[in-house]
Order: C-alpha cells, then sequence, then structure tokens
C-alpha cells in the first residue's frame, strides 16, 4: 500500500492499526497532542520568515514531503547525524521481522533538505507530520539549528526535526553494517521492502546534489549480496559478497510513497 495526504487527514493509518497487535505501541492521543502543542508554543520567532517556519527532512521527507511548502533549501544540520537507529514493525518491516528506517542521534552533522511552511498552515501542517512521524512516539520533535545553502555563511537558522528518542523501544542503537544491510535485505512491512527506503532516500539526496558516504556503503553492500545471490542461484559466483559494486545503478522503485 502506500499513504496519501488524504491518509494523513482522516488519520487512517492509526485508525486501521487500532484493532491490531500493534496497538499497544502507538502513542496515547494525550501525548500526541501534547508533543504537538509544545512544538507549536516553542515555535522561533524569526521576523526574517514572516512567521513560516522550516522542517528539516533527512529520510522520507526529502523525496515525499507531503506537507504544503512555499519553498525547499538543501540544508545542515550540526550536532546530529543520520543512521539506521529505528526498528520498523508497521511501515518497512513486521513484529516477526523488523526492517530498519532512519533517525538523527547525537553527533556530527546531517546534510538533508528544509522545507517552508507558511504561518497561516503551520498547525494543519504539523498534525499531518504528527500523524506521519509520530505514530509511536520514536521521535522527539526538536527545533534545531540549521545553515541552508543560501545563507552558507549566514546566521543560523530554526528548523523542526525529529531526532531519535532513545528511550524507545525500537531504537536500534549503533549496529554493524552487516546487521543494517541484513535487516534492509529481508525485511517487507506495509509500505514494502525496506530495501527500497534506503534506495529511495538515496536517490533523493542525489537528486538534490548531496552525497551520503554511510548510505552509499550500505548500498553497494546490498548490491553485493545481491549479486551473489543471483550468482548462486545460476551456479556460479561471478560477484562473491563483498565485491565493490559501485557503479550500480539506482534505478527507480515502483512506490514513491513512504513514511518513516
Amino acid at each position: 500500500m502506500a499513504i496519501t495526504r488524504q491518509d494523513l487527514e482522516t488519520d487512517r493509518l492509526r485508525t486501521s492499526l487500532c484493532s491490531t497487535p500493534i496497538a499497544s505501541a502507538l502513542l496515547p492521543e494525550h501525548a500526541f497532542e501534547q508533543t504537538l502543542r509544545d512544538a507549536l508554543a516553542s515555535r522561533p520567532d524569526d521576523g526574517a520568515l514572516n512567521g513560516d517556519v522550516w522542517v528539516f527532512g533527512y529520510g522520507s521527507l526529502i523525496w515525499n514531503p507531503m506537507v504544503v511548502h512555499t519553498e525547499r533549501q538543501r540544508a545542515t544540520v550540526h550536532g546530529y547525524h543520520r543512521g539506521f537507529y529505528l526498528y520498523s514493525r508497521i511501515n518497512r518491516g513486521t513484529l516477526d521481522n523488523p526492517g530498519l528506517v532512519l533517525g538523527l542521534d547525537r553527533g556530527g552533522c546531517c546534510h538533508g533538505m528544509v522545507f517552508r511552511i507558511p504561518s497561516h498552515m503551520v498547525e494543519q501542517e504539523f498534525r499531518l507530520l504528527w500523524r506521519r512521524e509520530m505514530l509511536t512516539g520514536a521521535y522527539h520533535p526538536r527545533w534545531l539549528r540549521v545553515r541552508t545553502t543560501a545563507e552558507p555563511d549566514g546566521p543560523e537558522q530554526r528548523a523542526l526535526a525529529f531526532v531519535m528518542n532513545r528511550e524507545h523501544e525500537g531504537y536500534a542503537g549503533r549496529l554493524p553494517d552487516a546487521s543494517v544491510v541484513e535487516r534492509l535485505r529481508h525485511a517487507v512491512g506495509l509500505y514494502g521492502p525496506a530495501r527500497e527506503y534506503l534506495q529511495q532516500t538515496l536517490l533523493g539526496l542525489a537528486t538534490n546534489g548531496v552525497d551520503d558516504p554511510y548510505l552509499g556503503r550500505l548500498w553497494r553492500q546490498l548490491q553485493a549480496h545481491d549479486a551473489a545471490d543471483a550468482a548462486r542461484s545460476h551456479g556460479g559466483l561471478a560477484h562473491p559478497a563483498g565485491t565493490d559494486t559501485s557503479d550500480a545503478p539506482l534505478s527507480q522503485p515502483a512506490s514513491p510513497h513512504e513514511t518513516v
């Protein structure tokens, strides 16, 4: 299945999960509303934006933001980095075979995209973002300092981002590449294979001129495993696991829709 903006407007995903074993993992409605109110109450007062706000995307938001925005720019967050730190038991995996999706965790920096939400639509668009990103409370909404490519030497601005909640049961910590690749290879959830999530994120970053060595390394390892599997199925071993397949194309996956 693929999620649409209309699904977020009607809260279809939460409704559909309330009668499943996943229901106990959903963020209670009162906590959902409180985190949303807190984020809105602490929104930065940047006169240059005339009440508009930035939202920072580092994963699926890059290639499928789904929120109304009037501008998008490349941007960098310092103090956090991107990694496969969250087990996905709904969108890109199951309870029995969790996949992995990206989260922002402490340290380093992260290159991504910021989306400008017009002032009169902030509360409406944030509610949709919460239904997409805060379903289980795996993230903490934070106003982080960012620098945009439009003003790399200009003053830092604030953008809303969803950073890892290290106390969440789905927090995976820093897994070795081999463990991440194994999850990406074999897990499939409501929105398709976990590997497609990596592929779409790489494509989205590349389209916007951003190179992520970590994600690229995982992709090459995944492709090497694919080549080894294909060779074994044909009775040979043309590309042993670990072979550099950096020239393998990032073909476009079938479904462009995603939530974290």
